[in-house]
């Protein structure tokens, strides 16, 4: 198995379509987001649920305050962008009109968010854990506790339709090899976190070990990724971000028998 360096969010879900990667690891929304917009990909499974956090500034106390605040993201489509739009038009709020998303190609959102340029920004690990270690802000949503974001799966597999079309034995394969890999961050976070460092993945070993203790790995067995697909394709929808329903989503992108096969094959 090759490895090419790609952009998560909507880069990620492209270069799968158009062929420049076979699979593609990805938070759901912006693999939605690209299916609306006519880029052929496969859904394959779930591999996890919840690894965002919402960080805001004190006296934030509701995603509705929300509204007129200024958040920050790397990029509008970005899998952080997407999420949070998801969030507010979940409790009313219009994600164009009423936040103010501020986004610098030069600054991650952390950075903004601990000089206090934003009032918000979506974390992903290490930054939640970094950022609870300096006593930074506070947590309103984790996605992988508070309902209904932690019900569903965060994250998906997609693949590159005409390969995994034309190559149903070695994408069963890699379905495999990622969700036992799933299964090893359950059984020995400690040696997945050793690794993590040693190939660079990231710096810090303790924050490495307390986000494979946090992100629920071990659910990919329980949860429905059709039932994720369909929630946030009505999420999206009601934030006009797509046009498509999400039964057409699930018809166009979809084709979990690699995921129910495994299922059976890889009981605990």
């Amino acid at each position: 198995m090759d490895y090419v360096e790609t952009q998560p969010g909507t880069v990620m879900a492209t270069d799968t379509a158009s062929g420049k990667i076979d699979f593609g690891l990805n938070f759901i929304a912006p693999t939605i987001v690209a299916v609306d917009q006519g880029h052929r990909l496969t859904l394959m499974g779930g591999v996890h649920p919840g690894c965002f956090e919402l960080f805001v500034q004190p006296g934030i106390d509701s995603i509705l305050q929300l509204r007129g605040r200024k958040v920050g993201v790397q990029a509008l489509g970005s899998s952080p962008h997407l999420f949070i739009v998801s969030i507010a038009a979940h409790v009313g709020l219009d994600p164009v009109r009423d936040i103010v998303w501020v986004s610098d190609p030069d600054v991650k959102p952390k950075e903004l968010f601990l000089r206090g340029d934003v009032d918000a920004f979506l974390g992903f690990p290490p930054e939640p854990q970094e950022l609870r270690a300096k006593g930074a802000g506070r947590v309103l949503l984790n996605s992988a506790l508070d309902r209904p974001w932690s019900q569903y799966f965060c994250c998906l597999l997609a693949g590159n339709p005409g390969f995994v079309a034309a190559n149903p034995v070695a994408s069963k394969r890699v379905m495999r090899a990622i969700l036992k890999a799933a299964d090893l961050c359950v059984a020995d976070p400690a040696m997945v976190a050793r690794r993590l460092v040693e190939g660079k993945f990231t710096a810090n070993y303790d924050y490495a070990l307390q986000a494979l203790g946090e992100v629920p790995y071990k659910r990919w067995r329980d949860y429905d990724a059709e039932d994720t697909v369909r929630f946030y394709a009505l999420r999206l929808r009601e934030a006009g971000a797509i046009t498509a329903s999400p039964q057409e989503i699930i018809a166009k992108a979809t084709d979990w028998r690699f995921l129910n096969e495994l299922k059976r094959e890889l009981k605990t």
